[in-house]
């Protein structure tokens, strides 16, 4: 698969031709919402709770007696059905997260790419290097480029200008090429690889 280069300016800038056991793949669903669902639970905190009728601060005592009163038979304040008791079958504070093989997760990451070159929403460019940190002048290059939702992946490291930049542009996500995974590439229309991201995409999966 051959894709065409180019510049933040807009020119051409050469071809490359990519791996088709990365970029070539027929995508497949089920993969890309497994991996979507192990991020989103992963990332979840687990910290929510609340208070049971063992962890209220109610008195234990009796509310009545037992007998002879013609009321239902209650032990204690703290219940659940009385104001101010416990709640019952509340959250805990537990770990959202779940099990899904290496091998599956790198595979999603590619059926990922896939997509993205399926859908004529791959576009390759040269490099992500701007001179001055301006994000008026890198909007407007995008305008040019037609980048309204995108996600800009870098090489191992991110251009310093670049990246202030682009941070304050809604729907634009800049991430070196460490950081490439399924959700942001899924959430954002179109995906901006580098040259320096391609060959080390290729390079990870060989």
């Amino acid at each position: 698969m051959k894709l065409d280069i180019t510049t933040l300016d807009g020119e051409g800038a050469g071809s490359v031709e990519l791996d088709e056991a990365i970029f070539g793949l027929e995508p497949r669903p089920d993969l890309l919402q497994r991996m979507v669902r192990w991020q989103l639970a992963k990332r979840r905190a687990g910290t929510h709770a609340v208070k049971n009728r063992s962890e209220v601060d109610r008195t234990r005592k009796k509310l009545y007696k037992q007998k002879g009163t013609g009321n239902a038979r209650h032990g204690a304040a703290s219940a659940p059905q009385f104001r101010g008791g416990g709640r019952a079958f509340g959250p805990v504070v537990r770990d959202h997260g779940h099990d899904l093989p290496k091998k599956v997760r790198a595979l999603a990451l590619r059926h990922a790419l896939s997509a993205k070159a399926k859908d004529s929403t791959l576009i390759i460019v040269d490099d992500v290097k701007i001179t001055e940190a301006k994000t008026k002048g890198l909007v407007e290059r995008f305008e040019k480029l037609g980048f309204v939702s995108a996600l800009i992946i870098g090489g191992a490291e991110v251009d310093v200008n670049f990246g202030r930049a682009a941070r304050n542009i809604p729907q634009i996500d800049v991430l070196p090429v460490q950081g490439i995974n399924v959700y942001d590439i899924l959430r954002r229309e179109k995906l901006v690889l580098t040259r320096a991201a391609v060959e080390a995409l290729e390079a990870r999966f060989k």
